[in-house]
Formats: structure tokens, sequence, C-alpha cells
């Protein structure tokens, strides 16, 4: 089986990271990291650069798992390349971070978190940035 963790270059980003290497080692699992974004956007938050993408395969190198890491910018949103994924593999898992909101932000949980918990056909546990 296979635990997917939806990895972002933020404090949330990082501590899905920290979970999914956990929750892979209790498991003896595969941990798939994506990185994705539809691109063509200015100031895109949300993709890894070349640094951070560094940053994370040495992580994942030096955990002694099975890891991979991945990254998508072909025009597909984030929700979209991990339903494929979802689909396509067979995850027991995705682990997703979630930042502090504001209390109006509270109201909603973020646009991709939420499509994320209504439409991947798989559990999914969300983690808080410390």
């Amino acid at each position: 089986m296979t635990i997917i963790v939806a990895y972002v270059p933020r404090p949330e980003g990082q501590a899905a990271l920290e979970k999914g290497l956990e929750v892979a080692r209790e498991r003896n699992e595969h941990l798939l990291v994506v990185n994705a974004s539809p691109g063509g956007q200015k100031e895109d938050d949300s993709l890894a650069d070349v640094e951070d993408y560094e940053r994370v395969q040495r992580v994942l190198d030096a955990s002694g798992l099975k890891t991979e890491l991945k990254q998508f910018v072909r025009g597909k949103s984030p929700v979209e390349e991990i339903e494929d994924l979802v689909a396509t593999l067979p995850v027991s898992l995705l682990i997703i971070g979630l930042r502090k909101r504001s209390p109006v932000g509270k109201l909603i949980l973020g646009s991709v978190a939420q499509d994320i918990l209504l439409n991947v056909a798989c559990p999914v546990l969300c983690v808080k940035a410390a």
C-alpha cells in the first residue's frame, strides 16, 4: 500500500511530511510525497522551488523508507493530480496539512483542503503545523 503526502513548501506542508514519514515507518508502507500546481501563475507559493525540492528529497533519502517525490506542473489542480493518483494506486492514506485560520477563515477550510476531503476516495488525515 501507499501513503500519499500532499506537500506544499509551508509549515503545514512540513507537518504533513513529518506525519507521513512517521505513519509510513509505523505501517512499513511506501511513501509518495506529491507537490502539485497548475502552473502559469507568477507567484505560486504551493510549488516547491529547486532548493525546497532537493531538501525534501534529502529528508526522504535519509529516512531509510521506500519513498518517492513527485512534482506536477501540467495544468491540473493539486486536487485533480491527487485524485488521479488515488484512482490509480493502492492508497491506504492521504495526509494533508492545514494552516491556522482567522475566525472568519474558520468558517471554511481551505479550498484545496476542502476539495480533497470531499472528493478523494481514500482515508484522509489532516495535520496542522505546530
